[in-house]
């Protein structure tokens, strides 16, 4: 088959994928904000619907205290005897390693419970053919001069129901000697049992790592030309790829879904997107699984969006986002225009800030907005020291570009009431020694029609900021009430 790359585009990281009475089903990671762990739907495992997302209510994901770049990290989704399970770490949370089910991938979503015992990070869920239930995950040391430090891919069997592991960990395997043995997948396939892995961290080293042995409990012996598939030290348009998932395709094959990043600029150097789902094909060999490279295959047609807020239902769709908190926690609709009441600035870790992914190179975002009682507008945000906006407060349109602590802006009068406010972002020029050849996408801020500034995207990109996510794009207020009305977007990979 052929299958469309970016598989889940924008903001989606670490996948995971099952198949359950002839549908798929996949989750990818949301950090630190919420609702947490979008669930996506296909019939083909081509064409993605978002019908959910698992953590809607904050007590589930437990966030509101986290740094950034902690969160919901990792979750893996499977199902067994009518129910699906979602594990998960939390990091940087009271929460931990959490279980969350449900009848309806669609939700509502149990509670979650905590399964003591297990302290890394990636989990992974399987049974065997007695239905003991296994978590495999990346151990993590938590205290001494050693905190932090990766400690190989560990399993324990666990009580599900009691939430507990039955054992101490043991160590599995941890891959080839690269650096962060993650992500750990336990398949079995036949008579045997598969250990996949990612292993030389998320960045342009990532790889898939892939072990066998005769139980859930190994031994494991890797394949030997792992990595399997990675990236490095190529030219591929898409790179950082690993952390993959494996499942059989509807004409009867293999697939990993994976994560990877687009990288723009002569020399691949800035991805505004951040990590993002993709997918590739695996044939069999001697036993083994050999996934062929990710190819780029965007999808041809443009994307259309359109948020009119004239009544409530318009924040219930899934896509939608806030920081540490929900977004009908910060937004409310009142006569036909979203409200936005602010407490803080962007630079806060509790932004009044709600929005959606950028989920191509060539974007466009607008929005109506009214600034008359407060201080507000449309920001595109990596985390609370790196982002953009532009934002009004009367009459007075201020373009801001926030940078590690370093801070640029431009401003523009116009009249009274209701403003457009847009952002074009587009890839840089394809060919050249030129500073914008060698740069990031190109972001264009515009009032009322008029350009108020022009930035250089390299600076709000994975490979610049530290946060693990990706650009979104939404509406914010900072001081007063903001109003806002027509929301659009408009996306295109030509």
């Amino acid at each position: 088959m052929t299958y469309p790359n970016p598989l889940i585009p924008g903001f989606s990281p670490d996948p995971s994928v099952v198949l359950a009475g002839g549908t798929y089903y996949l989750v990818t990671s949301t950090f630190e904000y919420l609702p947490g762990i979008p669930v996506y739907r296909s019939t083909d495992l081509t064409t993605w619907t978002q019908i959910g997302n698992v953590a809607t209510r904050p007590e589930q994901a437990g966030v509101d205290g986290v740094a950034t770049g902690g969160g919901v990290w990792a979750p893996t989704i499977r199902y067994r005897d009518g129910v699906f399970y979602v594990i998960v770490a939390i990091a940087m949370s009271p929460r931990g390693c959490v279980v969350f089910t449900a009848t309806d991938p669609a939700g509502p979503w149990s509670d979650g419970v905590t399964i003591e015992g297990v302290g890394g990070i990636d989990p992974d869920l399987a049974w065997d053919e007695d239905g003991t239930a296994y978590v495999t995950f990346s151990g993590l040391s938590t205290s001494g001069e050693q905190v932090g430090q990766h400690l190989g891919i560990q399993q324990v069997r666990v009580d599900l129901a009691a939430g507990k592991a039955l054992e101490a960990p043991r160590s599995l395997w941890s891959g080839t000697g690269l650096k962060f043995p993650e992500a750990p997948h336990l398949y079995q396939r036949g008579g045997t049992w598969y250990l996949m892995i990612a292993e030389g961290g998320t960045e342009r080293g990532h790889g898939v790592s892939v072990a066998r042995g005769p139980s859930p409990e190994g031994p494991f012996e890797g394949h030997p030309a792992n990595p399997v598939l990675s990236a490095r030290s190529t030219s591929r348009p898409i790179q950082n790829t690993g952390h993959a998932d494996l499942v059989a395709t509807p004409d009867g094959g293999t697939a990993l879904v994976l994560l990877g990043v687009r990288p723009l600029g002569l020399t691949q150097a800035f991805s505004p997107l951040g990590r993002e789902t993709f997918i590739t094909p695996v044939s069999w060999a001697d036993g083994w699984p050999q996934p062929e490279p990710v190819r780029l295959a965007p999808r041809d047609a443009a994307v259309e969006e359109a948020f009119e807020f004239t009544d409530r239902s318009a924040l219930d769709e899934p896509g939608w986002l806030a920081i540490r908190s929900t977004p009908e926690s910060v937004a409310s609709v009142v006569a036909g225009r979203l409200c936005i009441t602010g407490r803080a600035g962007l630079d806060d870790p509790h932004p009044q800030f709600v929005g959606r992914r950028q989920r191509h190179l060539t974007a466009t975002v607008s929005v109506t907005v009214d600034a008359s009682g407060g201080t507000g507008g449309l920001a595109a945000r990596y985390d609370e020291d790196h982002w953009i906006c532009l934002e009004a407060r009367g009459t007075v349109v201020t373009a801001r570009a926030h940078v590690a602590g370093l801070a640029q802006s431009w401003q523009a009068t116009l009249p009274a009431g209701d403003v457009e406010l847009r952002m074009e972002m587009s890839p840089p020029p394809p060919a050249g020694f030129t500073a914008a050849a060698m740069g990031g996408d190109r972001i264009r801020l515009l009032a009322a029609g008029a350009l108020v500034a022009e930035l250089d995207g390299r600076y709000w990109t994975a490979e610049t900021c530290t946060s693990f996510t990706g650009r979104v794009i939404g509406l914010y207020a900072s001081q007063g009430t903001v109003s806002f009305a027509g929301f659009r977007y408009r996306g295109t990979e030509a």
